[in-house]
């Protein structure tokens, strides 16, 4: 099982929206920061977490989010240095935090001076950013077509997957496990899944939950 993540979230934009969604979906606990509150009404009906209506560069603001408890605070909004200024400000209030910066150009090195992570979801989209987040497990790294995605996924301790072979697995129809646990061979009906080692995966979409729950617990 992997652990749950406590995160903010600034920006409920479509990336900062989708990404909650898919944290959400994964097990980890969101709070979003949105400022514009015509976006939060556009919201509502989908999102029963906690938002919070404001400027999340607003030292007030940030600390309603209760973010000294947090694990992660993922800037996501717009404007790239906004997003730099949120993420050095929640850093004041809790020098344990990850940040997580969306920027706007794909220039990461200049970044990392100050943040620890950075997303160009113009490049890659909300599942890039989600997985930055999570510092995962689990890395997708294409949505290749609108039903297929393809994820590198380490198998946890007492997943039900562990230490068994792919023909002794039940996977899901829609499933394909690409790689063998060293990423040199194409993985074959004897390949063993290995806890701690990670496996590229193709995936259908509808089936995901089904293969998170093998490999993962």
């Amino acid at each position: 099982m992997t652990s749950t993540l406590d995160v903010v979230i600034a920006g409920a934009g479509r990336v900062g929206f989708e990404t909650a969604e898919l944290l959400t979906d994964r097990g980890h606990d969101v709070t979003i920061i949105e400022r514009d509150e015509s976006v939060v009404d556009r919201i509502a009906d989908r999102w029963t977490a906690t938002v919070i209506v404001g400027d999340a560069t607003d030292p007030d603001i940030i600390e309603q989010t209760g973010i000294e408890r947090a694990d992660v605070i993922a800037a996501l909004t717009g404007e790239t240095g906004v997003n730099l200024a949120v993420c050095l400000a929640a850093n004041e209030f809790n020098p344990e935090v990850r940040t997580v910066a969306r920027i706007h150009r794909d220039a990461a090195e200049s970044y990392t001076r100050f943040v620890d992570e950075v997303v160009f979801p113009e490049h890659a989209g909300a599942r890039l950013a989600a997985d930055r987040i999570a510092n995962s497990d689990v890395q997708t790294l294409a949505d290749v077509t609108d039903s297929l995605d393809i994820m590198v996924i380490r198998v946890a301790e007492n997943a039900p997957a562990a230490g068994r072979q792919l023909t002794e697995i039940r996977f899901p129809a829609g499933t394909l496990i690409v790689s063998d646990d060293d990423g040199n061979r194409v993985a074959r009906p004897e390949t063993t899944l290995t806890a701690g080692r990670r496996y590229v995966v193709a995936v259908e979409p509808d089936v995901v939950d089904e293969v998170m729950n093998l490999m993962q617990g």
